[in-house]
């Protein structure tokens, strides 16, 4: 008798290491599928690489996108998998909105800029002054932006408040002042394209320039830039723990994208 009960209790006991090991493959299973349920559906996180979106993005800025507000495209999902083509449940981006897109010439690419232009908008930028439609979009010029270095020098950069017609208003930057790119030509966006373009007016690749970026199709956008989660300005390593609290931007943690 103790032999056949000790085989059997080996046996329950190797099965319940099995069904341990099961269960803890499928939880990990199951949260990465609401993982990316979430990312595709519902909120995706980016981050902010440059400077084109100064003063209201910064770099080591980092967000959350939703998918949602605009409606789904196949770059919605991982991989941009071609499962689908054109939008579906779409929401069409209003002028002044800040969203995350795939760059046409490559369709793999995330930039963020904001939407100045829609279908059928005519956009010119004459002495650094946008216009749409022929008509001057108002800015206020404000407090200069300051600027400091890795080397501690601080540098003030003009700074603008431009208010958009829908009465969205927000902050851009004028580097060089009669830049050239402060004069183009009339843009006429085509159907369903957007133009984009950075605040940071002087230092931004954008719908101005065809062999960069270029109108931008509604079925490369990604979603609408919302709030900000997490902010650093890099002079702490991810291994330098105890330099963390001095680098990170507590106070743009947790701020909307439309209070920058």
């Amino acid at each position: 008798m103790p032999g056949p009960i000790g085989q059997k209790g080996k046996f329950v006991a190797k099965s319940k290491d099995k069904g341990g090991v099961f269960d803890t493959v499928r939880t990990v299973v199951y949260a990465i599928l609401i993982a990316v349920g979430i990312r595709t559906v519902a909120y995706e996180p980016f981050n902010i690489p440059s400077e084109s979106m100064l003063p209201t993005l910064l770099v080591g800025d980092y967000l959350f996108v939703s998918k949602f507000s605009l409606g789904y495209s196949h770059h919605s999902l991982p991989f941009s998998l071609p499962l689908f083509s054109g939008r579906i449940f779409e929401r069409p981006p209003k002028r002044g909105d800040v969203v995350v897109f795939k760059l046409p010439r490559d369709n793999k690419t995330d930039f963020i800029k904001r939407v100045v232009g829609l279908p059928g908008d005519r956009v010119q930028l004459i002495d650094g002054v946008l216009h749409i439609n022929e008509k001057a979009i108002p800015r206020e010029r404000i407090n200069d932006f300051v600027v400091q270095n890795a080397g501690g020098n601080v540098h003030r950069v003009p700074q603008y408040l431009e208010t958009m017609p829908n009465g969205v208003s927000y902050r851009t930057l004028d580097l060089i002042e009669n830049g050239g790119n402060d004069n183009t030509r009339v843009f006429t966006v085509r159907e369903g394209h957007y133009f984009m373009m950075g605040d940071n007016r002087d230092n931004s690749l954008d719908s101005r320039f065809a062999s960069g970026v270029g109108q931008v199709p509604a079925e490369n956008l990604v979603g609408r830039a919302e709030f900000l989660f997490f902010s650093t300005d890099g002079s702490a390593r991810f291994w330098q723990a105890w330099a963390w609290p001095s680098s990170t931007r507590f106070s743009r943690m947790f701020r909307g994208i439309s209070g920058l």
